[in-house]
């Protein structure tokens, strides 16, 4: 038995701990960095500030119903394949992502409807309806759409942009796309009919942008769409996030939920750990914040450890709009309902001035409208339907009293859409939740309350946009929307993507 105990000899090789990685929030950006991590031979732990993992993509329960609080549109699936890949798995054995077709139904408020798909015959169909003259001007639009895909996301949505230098390289290619003008004007250039206009240029709002301001590289959404299709995992969006969770556990990583960080500690120009809102310590090697690139360096990072994010310049930028949504439940069915609707209202360009330019809340809005039911009927009980609707809406800057004003609000939404797709909703509604811009400010700690961070124009792109490998303090990364390349899941998935060039192997920092 002593010989079993004995130490081991002198000259037998240790193995030096691993470096140890802390994620600041657990996202689709901060799990997908963790993975990522993980599979570069980190010890990781994700620091989450919420009860449950998934930051905006966390997941309602009550009532027999079951809402995804946030994203629910997929594309370009093989960023999260890649992300089972790393861990000798597959996607597909741990969750099913179901191809949706219709992508999108508009509905335009005089109750014309297009039904977006990424079928090219379908598409000159249904544009053939609207105006048959702008067929040819649809392919050109797709044409185009292409072409700044294979630069903005191919070449350009996974890479670094630590220097000015970085942006100049790209700057050819950015004129050459028309990268100066909107994504409106871009379309607006090959198409005529102003309904068709706003069908196939509203993609922006989507990771919190105004078609009319947003730079035409995110035009590239549209051929994204076709390419890879829009897809919904059933279960819900919380499936994948239970599945990153299980892909980080099984690496050796922890997540932690209800621990919710106060501050990134820092020596001698590096990040050092993280101090918890407890007060605790949490001592790390490096530091990736998932959290909004703004609240990160505003509230997490002590003014003398920044020189370029000052409060001035934060106060400064642009934010997204923020986002109204109700969560509901219904006693019945509406099976002629899509999953996926866009009901427009009666403005469009002068809504958008006042939800971005003017910060004013209208009386007014157009909608988008998720029914997972329509897909994957286990999220509501037998005979029920389970829907959110979303109103985008200005961020806080419009100083709206949401507490007084949510429930007039809710009303109106719920009045538009008993008149128009969903008769009799008044009265049919069975469980309730409402998500106000002050909740995407208190409880997710968004800068301004802005659902999507900084307002994705080309003076806040790339270089300009908080970088990857934070400027201030070395060993601090950040990923998610409110750094390069952007909000949308593909651009979340992309940010921690780009941790691959710039975060060292642990086996380097473990010499």
């Amino acid at each position: 038995m002593s010989t079993l105990l004995a130490a081991a000899p002198p000259d037998a090789p240790t193995v030096p701990p691993r470096p140890h990685a802390v994620v600041i929030g657990s996202g689709f950006g901060g799990l997908a960095a963790a993975v990522r991590l993980g599979a570069r031979g980190y010890r990781v732990t994700v620091l989450e500030k919420l009860d449950a993992p998934g930051g905006r993509a966390s997941v309602i329960r009550q009532d027999g119903f079951t809402f995804d609080a946030g994203p629910t549109i997929i594309t370009a699936p093989f960023l999260l394949e890649e992300l089972w890949a790393l861990c000798g798995r597959r996607l597909s054995d741990d969750v099913e992502l179901r191809a949706i077709t219709p992508f999108y139904r508009i509905r335009f408020h005089d109750g014309a409807e297009f039904n977006y798909t990424g079928d090219p015959a379908a598409m000159r169909a249904e544009i053939a309806r609207f105006n048959p003259a702008d067929i040819s001007g649809y392919e050109r639009f797709m044409a185009r759409s292409e072409a700044i895909f294979r630069v903005g996301f191919e070449q350009l949505g996974d890479k670094p942009f630590d220097r000015w230098t970085d942006m100049a390289r790209v700057v050819p290619d950015l004129l050459r796309l028309g990268s100066l003008g909107s994504v409106h004007r871009l379309v607006a250039k090959h198409i005529r009919d102003p309904r068709l206009r706003v069908a196939l240029s509203f993609h922006p709002l989507l990771v919190g942008g105004n078609p009319f301001s947003a730079s035409s590289i995110y035009a590239l959404i549209a051929f994204l769409e076709r390419r890879w299709g829009v897809h919904f995992a059933m279960g819900g969006t919380g499936a994948l996030v239970t599945g990153l969770v299980d892909l980080i556990r099984g690496q050796g990583g922890t997540v932690r939920c209800s621990q919710e960080v106060a501050e990134i500690t820092v020596d001698r120009g590096a990040a050092t750990g993280v101090r918890l809102r407890s007060g605790a310590l949490v001592p790390a090697d490096i530091v990736v914040s998932n959290a909004d690139s703004a609240w990160t360096y505003r509230h997490l990072l002590a003014p003398q450890h920044r020189r370029r994010w000052t409060d001035e310049r934060i106060e400064r930028a642009r934010y997204s709009m923020s986002l109204f949504v109700w969560y509901f439940g219904t006693r019945r069915q509406y099976p002629d309902v899509a999953h996926h609707t866009i009901l427009l209202g009666p403005r469009y360009r002068e809504l958008l001035r006042d939800i971005f330019k003017r910060h004013h809340l209208a009386e007014d809005f157009s909608l988008y409208l998720h029914r997972p039911t329509a897909t994957d009927p286990s999220l509501a009980p037998p005979g029920c339907d389970a829907f959110y609707v979303l109103s985008p809406v200005p961020h806080l800057a419009s100083r709206t009293d949401w507490a007084v004003t949510a429930e007039t609000y809710r009303k109106s939404l719920a009045r538009v859409l008993s008149d128009t797709i969903l008769p009799g909703l008044e009265d049919a509604v069975a469980t309730q939740h409402v998500m106000t811009p002050q909740d995407f400010h208190d409880r997710l700690l968004s800068f301004r309350g802005a659902a999507f961070g900084m307002e994705p124009l080309l003076t806040q792109s790339a270089w300009f946009r908080p970088h990857n490998r934070s400027e201030e303090v070395d060993r601090l990364f950040l990923v998610g929307a409110g750094t390069h390349p952007g909000a949308g899941l593909p651009g979340v998935l992309s940010s921690a993507r780009v941790l691959d060039a710039v975060v060292p192997h642990a086996s380097e920092l473990a010499r």
